[in-house]
């Protein structure tokens, strides 16, 4: 694929990333960073008694594409469970690995595609997966 690497959809994501900012009582937090390009996304949430994510918030310090990745990711996290986030994530790092060809079964992803050539942007696509991920996890696992 020969696609700009920064196209129109991905700066429209990187620049309207819904749920920023802290949550004031959240259930967990997790932070990632990445020591390669210095991103950083930490997110707070918090679950219902089903074990889904009913509130959501984070901040982000990342490239267009963490930031739009962490779009995708706060978009349509509301729902899902500690399982499901885990499920995205492994699925999301395989995908830009090469290990799969699909991209993951979560909406809007396929926009992230020009990215899978550069290595170097991996992981601060990565970030906001793995922290709603383990937020979801350490959350489940306070209850």
């Amino acid at each position: 694929m020969n696609a700009p690497l920064y196209n129109a959809d991905i700066l429209r994501l990187a620049a309207t990333i819904p749920h920023a900012g802290r949550l004031t009582d959240p259930q967990a937090t997790s932070e990632k960073y990445s020591p390669v390009c210095g991103s950083r996304v930490t997110v707070d949430l918090a679950l219902d008694d089903a074990g889904r994510v009913v509130r959501l918030g984070l901040v982000v310090n990342a490239c267009a594409l963490g930031q739009a990745a962490a779009n995708l990711m706060a978009s349509h996290a509301i729902g899902r469970d500690a399982a499901a986030l885990a499920v995205a994530r492994d699925a999301l790092g395989a995908w830009l690995a090469g290990e799969r060809a699909a991209p993951p079964d979560w909406p809007g992803m396929a926009v992230l595609a020009p990215a899978r050539p550069h290595s170097a942007r991996h992981a601060s696509i990565r970030l906001a997966f793995e922290a709603a991920a383990e937020a979801a996890r350490l959350a489940a696992k306070a209850d």
